[in-house]
């Protein structure tokens, strides 16, 4: 069954790369928000001890962004580790200049504060012209005691921001989004905890680029000054070998999906590139019969939505729930246009497969401010899942690093429909597991589980959502008279472009916003 829903190592693409193509016997537990995911971080951190290592990629990382209401900092966990005899080693973006609105500044502060305390970290631009690191990575071994190992997949990034909980008030820290989101945006973001073998393969992911011999240097002449003046490190210090993998520990298979550019000098773990993220999505969606559920920042790529709508029209059964951001996380006339019409675009290519299958919903809190969908989840059939950095669209399946772990839990649920496919595969513990704690949630429903009854097959499902999304619009619609409905999600309005904002805005997303890092060949043969 396992190789109807993984890729094959010829499908993955990527001979050069020694990932296995899947490992089995891992324990994988979602961390739904980052105060969750950052409270374990920092607890397995403050574990650390002399010679065991502390491996982590990032997109952005704040130094002083706390992990605990009291601490510590990022800078503050990292830095002490270092100061325990603890290896510890970074690779964060090295991004567009702050000045410009990006997050050089942040991640060069948090490198130099590792490195004064002894550690290093490098700022990486190994990517394609207006390409991104945006995986988001955390390793943590223990050599000698390898069933102590632990590592964090996810979308949830070590910055301001991101330290929000199911309450969603936001972090105190705030990020700046678009001014609908309020001075503490709420954020909705899950990472994965993962423990088994996959650790080894998770290591190796990093020391992979780690390794790479290109050049770290940049060609931006501000930059390149900078790093001159900052004494900023560009050679990567050798690593120990790498440890024995960890003993299983768990039923779960879990397959690492990647996302490298094509691009020149040539990657030397993916000389062509890697798209698994991609043709991993593509194959578990061809498997799809009932139930595709998504929740995702973007969803903007009209690419990927025709690979939706092929799976509507080839399974009459089918429906597809996607949660979105309510709205784009930027304001302003030339930067809110591009960001709309992509996701506009891609709605509207699945409804004309099947409209009335296709439910899409985004998240407000109790106090109706919405709340910022940052999470990249996908279940499929409650058999496949996949948690991690790459959103659907073209950039993260092309064009930018990524990285995400698909899971195929070995344990049955025995809850009815215990195959809801009706292909024989049956639903599995994690799948089905992670489904329902998002959707609880979703619908302020106990914890416990006690009230899942109409959340299991996946016609309920559907009836379900819509009754609450619809509820919570009309008590809205009625000027919110009378006790607030339990649930957070409302239908999804996408926004109406004319046909002149459509007319400039369509090819800036497309060369800017969503581009495609494939080589010419697989663009032109409409492939991944």
């Amino acid at each position: 069954m396992l190789e109807e829903w993984f890729l094959t190592a010829d499908e993955r693409g990527n001979p050069a790369s020694a990932l296995p193509t899947s490992v089995e016997g891992n324990s994988v537990r979602p961390l739904v928000h980052g105060a969750e995911y950052f409270a374990r971080l920092a607890a397995e951190v403050a574990e650390l001890q002399t010679g065991d290592h502390l491996f982590f990629t990032d997109w952005r990382g704040d130094a002083d962004e706390r992990l605990g209401p009291d601490g510590p900092t990022v800078g503050e966990a990292f830095a002490a580790a270092v100061g325990r005899g603890v290896l510890v080693k970074g690779l964060m973006w090295r991004a567009h200049r702050s000045d410009v609105g990006y997050s050089e500044n942040a991640n060069r502060g948090l490198g130099e504060l590792v490195r004064d305390a002894g550690g290093e970290v490098l700022l990486d631009q190994r990517v394609r012209r207006a390409g991104s690191h945006h995986q988001k990575l955390a390793v943590l071994r223990h050599p000698g005691h390898p069933e102590r190992d632990v590592a964090f997949v996810g979308g949830i990034d070590l910055c301001h921001g991101r330290r929000d909980d199911a309450d969603h008030a936001g972090d105190p820290q705030a990020a700046q989004l678009a001014g609908a989101y309020g001075s503490t945006p709420p954020w909705h973001d899950v990472q994965l905890e993962l423990r088994g073998p996959v650790v080894g393969a998770l290591d190796l992911v990093f020391r992979e680029r780690w390794t790479d011999p290109r050049s770290l240097d940049t060609d931006n002449p501000l930059s390149w000054l900078e790093d001159r003046l900052r004494r900023v490190d560009l050679s990567a210090d050798p690593l120990p070998d790498r440890p024995a993998d960890p003993p299983a520990v768990g039923t779960c298979h879990v397959q690492v999906l990647r996302t490298y550019p094509a691009i020149r000098p040539r990657t030397p773990y993916a000389p062509q590139g890697e798209r698994s993220v991609a043709r991993g999505f593509a194959k578990a969606l061809r498997r799809a019969r009932r139930l595709v559920y998504v929740e995702d920042q973007y969803m903007w790529s009209p690419h990927i939505a025709r690979l939706l709508a092929d799976a509507l029209r080839a399974n009459p059964r089918l429906h597809i729930v996607v949660v979105l951001p309510r709205h784009p996380d930027v304001d302003g006339r030339l930067a809110l246009p591009p960001n709309e019409v992509g996701r506009v675009e891609a709605i509207e290519t699945v409804q004309r497969a099947a409209a009335d299958r296709v439910h899409v919903f985004d998240v407000e809190n109790r106090e109706g401010t919405p709340v910022y969908v940052h999470a990249k989840v996908a279940v499929i059939d409650d058999v496949w899942a996949c948690v991690g950095s790459a959103n659907l669209n073209r950039r993260s399946w092309s064009h930018d690093s990524e990285l995400s772990c698909a899971v195929v839990d070995a344990e049955h649920d025995t809850r009815e429909p215990t195959d809801p496919a009706g292909l024989g595969d049956r639903a599995r513990v994690f799948a089905r597991d992670l489904r329902l704690t998002l959707l609880r949630e979703h619908l302020d429903r106990p914890d416990d589980g006690g009230d899942d009854a109409d959340l299991l097959d996946p016609d309920d499902v559907v009836r379900a959502l819509n009754a609450s999304a619809d509820g919570l619009d009309r008590w809205h619609d009625g000027d919110r008279r009378g006790p607030r409905p339990p649930g957070r999600l409302r239908p999804h309005r996408p926004e109406e472009l004319g046909w002149w904002t459509r007319s400039w805005a369509v090819p800036l997303y497309r060369t800017v916003y969503d581009p495609d890092g494939r080589p010419l060949a697989a663009r032109l043969a409409r492939r991944w």
